[in-house]
């Protein structure tokens, strides 16, 4: 059987060339991960698209999608995420899992859900909701466009909250890279869970400004109770972009979590 395949869905506002070091040394070491361009992200920095901003859902839809295709290959998946990505991913899910999938005489399916520093919401609840108990103005000021789109303002600010770890110019220049976000994606529900089904890993950040470690902690703990299951979790020292500031860390968990999905295989 070959190894599981990693599909990586990307925070709000980040281009995938973020975490091209993360997705190099997982290849290297002999694992296939692909990256999403969600359509939620805009297209180049600071940029958005030609179109009104689309929805969580669109998020979703092109995950399930994507997962569905190597599912259909017999390939066991990991849908891998951060920040705003654990919200699509969950949404993703319904009908991919692969003990769904087997009870209905197909290959392959969802094995994994890995979430870093993610938003991970109960039913009915958004990235808006939960971000909402947080006061705006300890936040980055945020612009919304005529169609929709969000753009962070002030790069400077933005980077001292989510790698404050960087030199500041390093900092700023990569959240400047960033493109806008669509805005309504922040307020759409979440209407399906797939962490109820699916075995869950969780990348806790301790030193995050932007979802700080208790509020990660609560989040994990909501998806132990929903699913009846215990979370796999560890604790990294690094803020909002582990990815960016502890490089070695980051890559060695997911390639745990790869292995441990590797493990769990049924043997016949």
């Amino acid at each position: 059987m070959s190894n599981p395949s990693i599909i990586f869905i990307p925070g709000s506002y980040v281009l995938l060339p973020v975490y091209q070091p993360l997705f190099d040394a997982v290849s290297e070491a002999g694992y296939e991960i692909k990256g999403i361009h969600p359509p939620t992200v805009g297209l180049s920095s600071r940029q958005g698209r030609e179109s009104p901003a689309p929805s969580m859902y669109d998020d979703a839809a092109v995950i399930a999608q994507a997962a569905e295709k190597l599912a259909d290959q017999g390939k066991d998946v990991i849908l891998m995420g951060h920040s705003y990505a654990g919200i699509p991913m969950s949404q993703s899910t319904k009908g991919l899992g692969k003990e769904e999938r087997r009870a209905q005489g197909k290959p392959g399916g969802i094995v994994q859900l890995a979430f870093i520093s993610c938003l991970v919401p109960a039913i009915g609840s958004s990235a808006a909701s939960l971000l909402g108990r947080f006061p705006n103005e300890k936040r980055p000021l945020v612009s919304i466009d005529e169609d929709g789109w969000m753009l962070m303002e002030d790069p400077e600010a933005t980077a001292r909250m989510i790698c404050q770890e960087l030199p500041p110019k390093e900092g700023e220049a990569i959240v400047t890279g960033f493109a806008k976000h669509s805005a309504q994606s922040f307020g759409n529900q979440l209407t399906h869970a797939g962490y109820k089904d699916i075995p869950v890993s969780y990348l806790l950040c301790e030193e995050d400004l932007a979802g700080p470690p208790d509020f990660q902690r609560e989040m994990i703990a909501m998806i132990a109770e929903a699913s009846g299951r215990k979370v796999d979790v560890t604790s990294i020292k690094a803020g909002h972009c582990p990815n960016l500031t502890a490089k070695d860390e980051t890559i060695e968990w997911v390639l745990n979590v790869v292995r441990k999905a590797e493990e769990s295989r049924p043997t016949v």
